[in-house]
Protein backbone atom coordinates (compact mmCIF):
# COMPACT_ATOMS: atom_id res chain seq x y z
CA UNK A 1 0.00 0.00 0.00
CA UNK A 2 2.94 2.33 0.72
CA UNK A 3 4.26 1.99 -2.81
CA UNK A 4 1.49 4.02 -4.43
CA UNK A 5 2.17 7.22 -2.42
CA UNK A 6 5.91 6.74 -2.92
CA UNK A 7 5.42 6.34 -6.67
CA UNK A 8 3.20 9.43 -6.76
CA UNK A 9 5.83 11.41 -4.86
CA UNK A 10 8.52 10.24 -7.27
CA UNK A 11 6.50 11.23 -10.34
CA UNK A 12 5.65 14.61 -8.84
CA UNK A 13 9.30 15.24 -7.91
CA UNK A 14 10.38 14.28 -11.44
CA UNK A 15 7.98 16.84 -12.91
CA UNK A 16 9.13 19.63 -10.59
CA UNK A 17 12.77 18.79 -11.33
CA UNK A 18 12.19 18.70 -15.09
CA UNK A 19 10.59 22.14 -14.98
CA UNK A 20 13.56 23.42 -13.00
CA UNK A 21 16.03 21.88 -15.47
CA UNK A 22 14.33 23.53 -18.45
CA UNK A 23 14.11 26.92 -16.73
CA UNK A 24 17.83 26.76 -15.92
CA UNK A 25 18.74 26.61 -19.61
CA UNK A 26 18.58 30.41 -19.79
CA UNK A 27 20.74 31.05 -16.72
CA UNK A 28 24.16 30.45 -18.28
CA UNK A 29 23.41 31.24 -21.92
CA UNK A 30 24.88 34.74 -21.64
CA UNK A 31 28.04 33.43 -19.95
CA UNK A 32 28.46 30.88 -22.75
CA UNK A 33 28.54 33.53 -25.50
CA UNK A 34 30.22 36.27 -23.43
CA UNK A 35 33.62 36.33 -25.20
CA UNK A 36 31.93 36.68 -28.61
CA UNK A 37 29.52 39.37 -27.37
CA UNK A 38 32.37 41.23 -25.70
CA UNK A 39 34.03 41.60 -29.09
CA UNK A 40 30.76 42.09 -31.03
CA UNK A 41 29.52 44.86 -28.73
CA UNK A 42 33.00 46.21 -27.82
CA UNK A 43 32.44 45.73 -24.08
CA UNK A 44 34.98 46.10 -21.28
CA UNK A 45 35.03 43.36 -18.64
CA UNK A 46 33.21 45.73 -16.27
CA UNK A 47 30.43 46.31 -18.83
CA UNK A 48 30.19 42.59 -19.57
CA UNK A 49 29.97 41.86 -15.86
CA UNK A 50 27.20 44.43 -15.45
CA UNK A 51 24.94 42.45 -17.80
CA UNK A 52 25.44 39.34 -15.69
CA UNK A 53 24.87 41.44 -12.58
CA UNK A 54 21.60 42.78 -14.00
CA UNK A 55 20.36 39.20 -14.16
CA UNK A 56 21.37 38.51 -10.57
CA UNK A 57 19.82 41.76 -9.29
CA UNK A 58 16.59 40.99 -11.13
CA UNK A 59 16.66 37.46 -9.76
CA UNK A 60 17.19 38.68 -6.21
CA UNK A 61 14.21 41.03 -6.47
CA UNK A 62 12.19 38.27 -8.09
CA UNK A 63 12.91 35.80 -5.32
CA UNK A 64 11.98 38.31 -2.64
CA UNK A 65 8.69 39.20 -4.32
CA UNK A 66 7.61 35.65 -5.16
CA UNK A 67 8.65 34.31 -1.74
CA UNK A 68 6.67 36.94 0.14
CA UNK A 69 3.67 36.08 -2.02
CA UNK A 70 4.19 32.38 -1.28
CA UNK A 71 3.69 33.00 2.45
CA UNK A 72 0.44 34.81 1.75
CA UNK A 73 -1.20 33.00 -1.15
CA UNK A 74 0.69 29.68 -1.17
CA UNK A 75 3.71 28.30 -3.00
CA UNK A 76 1.70 26.44 -5.66
CA UNK A 77 0.21 29.45 -7.53
CA UNK A 78 3.48 31.35 -7.21
CA UNK A 79 5.45 28.48 -8.76
CA UNK A 80 2.95 28.26 -11.62
CA UNK A 81 2.57 31.98 -12.40
CA UNK A 82 6.29 32.65 -12.34
CA UNK A 83 6.99 29.75 -14.68
CA UNK A 84 4.39 31.01 -17.15
CA UNK A 85 5.63 34.62 -16.99
CA UNK A 86 9.26 33.73 -17.57
CA UNK A 87 8.82 32.10 -20.98
CA UNK A 88 8.09 35.21 -23.13
CA UNK A 89 10.69 37.30 -21.27
CA UNK A 90 13.44 34.78 -21.96
CA UNK A 91 12.56 34.69 -25.64
CA UNK A 92 12.51 38.51 -25.82
CA UNK A 93 16.07 38.60 -24.47
CA UNK A 94 17.24 36.13 -27.11
CA UNK A 95 15.51 37.92 -29.97
CA UNK A 96 16.01 41.61 -29.20
CA UNK A 97 19.21 42.13 -27.17
CA UNK A 98 21.61 44.11 -29.38
CA UNK A 99 24.01 45.76 -26.95
CA UNK A 100 24.97 45.85 -23.26
CA UNK A 101 22.11 48.17 -22.27
CA UNK A 102 19.31 46.24 -23.99
CA UNK A 103 20.87 42.95 -22.86
CA UNK A 104 20.97 44.12 -19.25
CA UNK A 105 17.34 45.29 -19.37
CA UNK A 106 15.95 42.18 -21.08
CA UNK A 107 18.12 39.68 -19.20
CA UNK A 108 17.23 41.44 -15.95
CA UNK A 109 13.52 41.32 -16.85
CA UNK A 110 13.79 37.59 -17.49
CA UNK A 111 15.33 37.11 -14.07
CA UNK A 112 12.69 39.32 -12.49
CA UNK A 113 9.93 36.96 -13.63
CA UNK A 114 11.40 33.47 -13.16
CA UNK A 115 12.38 33.47 -9.47
CA UNK A 116 9.13 31.80 -8.43
CA UNK A 117 10.30 28.62 -10.14
CA UNK A 118 13.05 28.23 -7.52
CA UNK A 119 12.44 28.90 -3.83
CA UNK A 120 8.65 28.37 -3.92
CA UNK A 121 9.61 25.00 -5.36
CA UNK A 122 11.70 24.43 -2.23
CA UNK A 123 8.65 25.28 -0.12
CA UNK A 124 6.59 22.74 -2.07
CA UNK A 125 9.29 20.14 -1.36
CA UNK A 126 9.36 21.01 2.36
CA UNK A 127 5.58 20.62 2.52
CA UNK A 128 5.62 17.25 0.77
CA UNK A 129 8.70 15.45 2.17
CA UNK A 130 9.52 14.78 5.87
CA UNK A 131 12.94 15.76 7.32
CA UNK A 132 14.26 12.21 6.95
CA UNK A 133 14.13 12.43 3.13
CA UNK A 134 13.93 16.19 2.58
CA UNK A 135 17.65 16.60 2.00
CA UNK A 136 17.59 13.97 -0.73
CA UNK A 137 14.55 15.51 -2.43
CA UNK A 138 16.08 19.00 -2.25
CA UNK A 139 19.28 17.57 -3.68
CA UNK A 140 17.40 16.24 -6.70
CA UNK A 141 15.75 19.61 -7.25
CA UNK A 142 19.03 21.52 -7.15
CA UNK A 143 20.76 18.80 -9.16
CA UNK A 144 18.21 19.48 -11.90
CA UNK A 145 19.30 23.11 -11.76
CA UNK A 146 22.97 22.18 -12.15
CA UNK A 147 22.32 19.87 -15.08
CA UNK A 148 20.25 22.66 -16.62
CA UNK A 149 23.23 24.99 -16.39
CA UNK A 150 25.39 22.32 -17.99
CA UNK A 151 22.80 21.68 -20.69
CA UNK A 152 22.64 25.40 -21.41
CA UNK A 153 26.40 25.63 -21.90
CA UNK A 154 26.50 22.52 -24.08
CA UNK A 155 23.53 23.61 -26.19
CA UNK A 156 24.66 27.22 -26.50
CA UNK A 157 28.23 26.26 -27.32
CA UNK A 158 27.09 23.83 -30.01
CA UNK A 159 24.66 26.24 -31.68
CA UNK A 160 27.16 29.11 -31.39
CA UNK A 161 29.75 27.19 -33.39
CA UNK A 162 27.32 26.52 -36.26
CA UNK A 163 24.81 29.38 -36.31
CA UNK A 164 26.14 32.29 -34.25
CA UNK A 165 25.34 33.82 -30.89
CA UNK A 166 21.77 34.94 -31.67
CA UNK A 167 20.56 31.45 -32.50
CA UNK A 168 22.48 30.11 -29.50
CA UNK A 169 20.49 32.38 -27.19
CA UNK A 170 17.21 31.48 -28.93
CA UNK A 171 17.90 27.78 -28.48
CA UNK A 172 18.55 28.23 -24.75
CA UNK A 173 15.43 30.39 -24.33
CA UNK A 174 13.21 27.59 -25.58
CA UNK A 175 13.90 25.94 -22.21
CA UNK A 176 11.70 28.30 -20.16
CA UNK A 177 8.92 27.89 -22.73
CA UNK A 178 8.91 24.13 -22.15
CA UNK A 179 9.39 24.66 -18.40
CA UNK A 180 6.11 26.57 -18.24
CA UNK A 181 4.23 23.62 -19.75
CA UNK A 182 5.83 21.10 -17.37
CA UNK A 183 5.19 23.35 -14.34
CA UNK A 184 1.50 23.59 -15.21
CA UNK A 185 1.31 19.79 -15.52
CA UNK A 186 3.20 19.18 -12.26
CA UNK A 187 1.01 21.31 -9.99
CA UNK A 188 -2.34 20.54 -11.58
CA UNK A 189 -4.85 19.36 -9.00
CA UNK A 190 -2.57 20.18 -6.05
CA UNK A 191 -4.16 21.97 -3.10
CA UNK A 192 -2.84 25.41 -2.22
CA UNK A 193 -1.39 25.24 1.28
CA UNK A 194 -1.05 28.36 3.44
CA UNK A 195 0.49 27.94 6.89
CA UNK A 196 -1.37 29.86 9.63
CA UNK A 197 0.51 32.44 11.68
CA UNK A 198 0.33 32.19 15.46
CA UNK A 199 0.29 35.30 17.64
CA UNK A 200 3.79 36.49 18.52
CA UNK A 201 5.40 34.23 15.94
CA UNK A 202 6.11 36.65 13.14
CA UNK A 203 9.10 37.25 10.89
CA UNK A 204 11.07 39.23 13.47
CA UNK A 205 10.86 36.62 16.21
CA UNK A 206 11.18 33.55 13.96
CA UNK A 207 13.92 34.81 11.64
CA UNK A 208 15.60 38.06 12.68
CA UNK A 209 16.02 36.89 16.28
CA UNK A 210 16.89 33.33 15.27
CA UNK A 211 20.72 32.93 15.33
CA UNK A 212 20.60 29.62 13.47
CA UNK A 213 18.59 31.08 10.60
CA UNK A 214 20.77 34.19 10.40
CA UNK A 215 23.99 32.16 10.27
CA UNK A 216 22.55 29.92 7.54
CA UNK A 217 21.54 33.03 5.58
CA UNK A 218 25.03 34.50 6.07
CA UNK A 219 26.67 31.28 4.87
CA UNK A 220 24.38 31.23 1.82
CA UNK A 221 25.25 34.85 1.05
CA UNK A 222 28.97 34.17 1.02
CA UNK A 223 28.39 30.92 -0.89
CA UNK A 224 26.52 32.93 -3.54
CA UNK A 225 29.37 35.45 -3.82
CA UNK A 226 31.77 32.63 -4.64
CA UNK A 227 29.48 30.44 -6.76
CA UNK A 228 27.74 33.06 -8.90
CA UNK A 229 30.98 34.88 -9.59
CA UNK A 230 32.58 31.62 -10.67
CA UNK A 231 29.66 30.63 -12.90
CA UNK A 232 29.62 33.97 -14.72
CA UNK A 233 33.30 34.14 -15.59
CA UNK A 234 34.62 30.57 -15.87
CA UNK A 235 33.55 30.09 -19.54
CA UNK A 236 35.49 33.25 -20.45
CA UNK A 237 38.47 32.13 -18.36
CA UNK A 238 38.60 28.76 -20.09
CA UNK A 239 38.18 30.48 -23.43
CA UNK A 240 41.26 32.59 -22.64
CA UNK A 241 43.17 29.46 -21.67
CA UNK A 242 42.22 27.77 -24.96
CA UNK A 243 43.25 30.86 -26.95
CA UNK A 244 46.68 30.59 -25.32
CA UNK A 245 46.87 27.13 -26.88
CA UNK A 246 46.22 28.55 -30.35
CA UNK A 247 42.45 28.36 -30.84
CA UNK A 248 40.66 31.29 -32.46
CA UNK A 249 38.03 33.27 -30.54
CA UNK A 250 34.98 31.41 -31.88
CA UNK A 251 36.36 27.93 -31.26
CA UNK A 252 37.81 28.90 -27.89
CA UNK A 253 34.47 30.39 -26.77
CA UNK A 254 32.54 27.27 -27.73
CA UNK A 255 35.19 25.08 -26.12
CA UNK A 256 35.13 27.11 -22.91
CA UNK A 257 31.35 26.76 -22.72
CA UNK A 258 31.47 23.01 -23.25
CA UNK A 259 34.20 22.44 -20.67
CA UNK A 260 32.36 24.60 -18.12
CA UNK A 261 29.33 22.39 -18.76
CA UNK A 262 31.37 19.49 -17.37
CA UNK A 263 31.91 21.50 -14.19
CA UNK A 264 28.16 21.97 -13.88
CA UNK A 265 27.68 18.22 -14.31
CA UNK A 266 29.91 17.66 -11.28
CA UNK A 267 27.65 20.16 -9.51
CA UNK A 268 24.73 17.94 -10.50
CA UNK A 269 26.44 14.97 -8.86
CA UNK A 270 27.29 17.11 -5.82
CA UNK A 271 23.67 18.14 -5.33
CA UNK A 272 22.53 14.52 -5.43
CA UNK A 273 25.17 13.25 -3.04
CA UNK A 274 25.43 16.22 -0.65
CA UNK A 275 21.71 16.21 0.17
CA UNK A 276 21.84 12.48 0.88
CA UNK A 277 25.04 12.77 2.94
CA UNK A 278 23.58 15.59 5.01
CA UNK A 279 20.57 13.40 5.85
CA UNK A 280 23.01 10.82 7.25
CA UNK A 281 25.90 12.80 8.72
CA UNK A 282 24.51 16.26 9.45
CA UNK A 283 24.03 19.58 7.64
CA UNK A 284 26.97 21.59 8.95
CA UNK A 285 29.37 18.66 8.48
CA UNK A 286 28.71 18.60 4.74
CA UNK A 287 28.62 22.40 4.35
CA UNK A 288 32.00 22.80 6.07
CA UNK A 289 33.56 20.09 3.92
CA UNK A 290 32.28 21.61 0.67
CA UNK A 291 33.24 25.20 1.54
CA UNK A 292 36.73 24.14 2.60
CA UNK A 293 37.39 22.61 -0.80
CA UNK A 294 35.72 25.32 -2.89
CA UNK A 295 37.60 28.10 -1.10
CA UNK A 296 40.89 26.37 -1.80
CA UNK A 297 39.93 26.02 -5.47
CA UNK A 298 38.95 29.70 -5.74
CA UNK A 299 42.30 30.78 -4.36
CA UNK A 300 44.29 28.70 -6.86
CA UNK A 301 42.13 28.32 -10.01
CA UNK A 302 42.83 31.69 -11.63
CA UNK A 303 46.60 31.24 -11.37
CA UNK A 304 46.45 28.12 -13.57
CA UNK A 305 45.73 29.86 -16.89
CA UNK A 306 49.16 28.88 -18.26
CA UNK A 307 49.06 25.36 -16.80
CA UNK A 308 48.45 22.30 -18.98
CA UNK A 309 44.77 22.17 -19.82
CA UNK A 310 44.31 18.82 -18.12
CA UNK A 311 45.30 20.47 -14.83
CA UNK A 312 42.67 23.17 -15.37
CA UNK A 313 40.12 20.48 -16.15
CA UNK A 314 40.93 18.44 -13.04
CA UNK A 315 40.85 21.40 -10.65
CA UNK A 316 37.73 22.75 -12.36
CA UNK A 317 35.85 19.50 -11.86
CA UNK A 318 36.64 19.57 -8.14
CA UNK A 319 35.75 23.28 -8.04
CA UNK A 320 32.39 22.71 -9.73
CA UNK A 321 31.56 19.86 -7.36
CA UNK A 322 32.45 21.63 -4.12
CA UNK A 323 31.07 25.09 -5.01
CA UNK A 324 27.60 23.62 -5.61
CA UNK A 325 27.61 20.87 -3.00
CA UNK A 326 26.73 23.09 -0.07
CA UNK A 327 23.77 24.71 -1.85
CA UNK A 328 21.08 22.03 -1.24
CA UNK A 329 22.25 21.58 2.34
CA UNK A 330 22.04 25.31 3.07
CA UNK A 331 18.53 25.29 1.59
CA UNK A 332 17.19 22.31 3.49
CA UNK A 333 18.85 23.58 6.66
CA UNK A 334 16.86 26.79 6.50
CA UNK A 335 13.60 24.85 6.11
CA UNK A 336 14.43 23.18 9.44
CA UNK A 337 15.67 26.28 11.23
CA UNK A 338 12.53 28.41 10.77
CA UNK A 339 8.80 27.82 11.24
CA UNK A 340 6.82 26.88 8.09
CA UNK A 341 4.62 29.99 8.18
CA UNK A 342 7.63 32.31 7.73
CA UNK A 343 9.70 30.07 5.45
CA UNK A 344 8.83 32.09 2.36
CA UNK A 345 9.85 35.32 4.08
CA UNK A 346 13.09 33.74 5.32
CA UNK A 347 13.88 32.54 1.81
CA UNK A 348 13.06 36.02 0.52
CA UNK A 349 15.62 37.61 2.84
CA UNK A 350 18.17 34.96 1.97
CA UNK A 351 17.56 35.43 -1.74
CA UNK A 352 17.85 39.20 -1.53
CA UNK A 353 21.21 39.25 0.21
CA UNK A 354 22.54 36.11 -1.50
CA UNK A 355 21.86 37.08 -5.09
CA UNK A 356 22.79 40.71 -4.42
CA UNK A 357 26.14 39.39 -3.24
CA UNK A 358 26.40 37.26 -6.38
CA UNK A 359 25.65 40.28 -8.57
CA UNK A 360 28.28 42.33 -6.76
CA UNK A 361 30.80 39.51 -7.16
CA UNK A 362 30.26 39.29 -10.91
CA UNK A 363 30.80 43.03 -11.37
CA UNK A 364 33.71 43.11 -8.94
CA UNK A 365 35.34 40.23 -10.79
CA UNK A 366 35.19 42.22 -14.04
CA UNK A 367 36.61 45.33 -12.37
CA UNK A 368 39.52 43.35 -10.93
CA UNK A 369 40.18 41.86 -14.39
CA UNK A 370 40.35 45.32 -15.93
CA UNK A 371 42.64 46.62 -13.17
CA UNK A 372 45.06 43.69 -13.16
CA UNK A 373 45.41 43.34 -16.95
CA UNK A 374 46.74 45.79 -19.54
CA UNK A 375 44.25 44.76 -22.22
CA UNK A 376 42.55 41.85 -23.95
CA UNK A 377 42.88 38.92 -24.11
CA UNK A 378 43.19 38.76 -20.32
CA UNK A 379 46.12 36.78 -19.01
CA UNK A 380 45.99 37.46 -15.25
CA UNK A 381 42.93 35.89 -13.59
CA UNK A 382 44.30 34.91 -10.19
CA UNK A 383 43.37 38.06 -8.28
CA UNK A 384 39.79 38.01 -9.57
CA UNK A 385 39.23 34.39 -8.54
CA UNK A 386 40.95 35.11 -5.23
CA UNK A 387 38.28 37.71 -4.57
CA UNK A 388 35.69 34.92 -4.85
CA UNK A 389 37.69 32.84 -2.38
CA UNK A 390 37.20 35.49 0.29
CA UNK A 391 33.47 34.75 0.12
CA UNK A 392 34.06 31.04 0.51
CA UNK A 393 36.22 31.64 3.57
CA UNK A 394 33.56 33.87 5.16
CA UNK A 395 30.89 31.23 4.48
CA UNK A 396 33.09 28.62 6.13
CA UNK A 397 33.49 30.80 9.23
CA UNK A 398 29.71 31.34 9.43
CA UNK A 399 29.03 27.60 9.29
CA UNK A 400 31.65 26.75 11.92
CA UNK A 401 30.04 29.36 14.19
CA UNK A 402 26.62 27.77 13.59
CA UNK A 403 27.97 24.32 14.41
CA UNK A 404 29.22 25.61 17.77
CA UNK A 405 25.78 26.98 18.69
CA UNK A 406 22.86 24.99 20.19
CA UNK A 407 20.58 26.01 17.27
CA UNK A 408 22.47 23.55 15.06
CA UNK A 409 20.71 20.74 16.96
CA UNK A 410 17.47 21.64 15.14
CA UNK A 411 19.00 20.49 11.86
CA UNK A 412 18.61 16.97 10.43
CA UNK A 413 16.83 15.51 13.47
CA UNK A 414 19.67 16.51 15.81
CA UNK A 415 22.56 15.77 13.46
CA UNK A 416 24.72 18.83 12.98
Amino acid sequence: MARAPERADAIWLAGICLSRFLMALVFTSYAAVLPVLQKEWDMSAAAAGSVASAFQIGYAISLVTWNLLADRIGARPVFLWSSLAGAPAAMAFALFADGPLSAALLYGLTALLIGGNYTPGLILLADRFPPATRGRATGFFLAATSIGYAGSLLLTGLVLAHSGWRWALIAASLGPVAAAVIAAWSVRGMPTRIHPRAAGQGFASEVLRNPGALLLIAAYTFHSWELLGMWAWTPAFLSAALMREGLDLGRATGGGARVTALFHLTGFIASLTAGYLSDRFGRTTVIIAMLSVSTTCSLMFGWLTAAPFWVLLLVGLVYGFSAVGDSPVLSVGLTEAVAPHVLGSALALRSLVGFAAGAAAQSAFGVVLDVTNTGRPYTDWGWAYGLLGLGGAAGLASTVWLRMRPESRRLARGLR
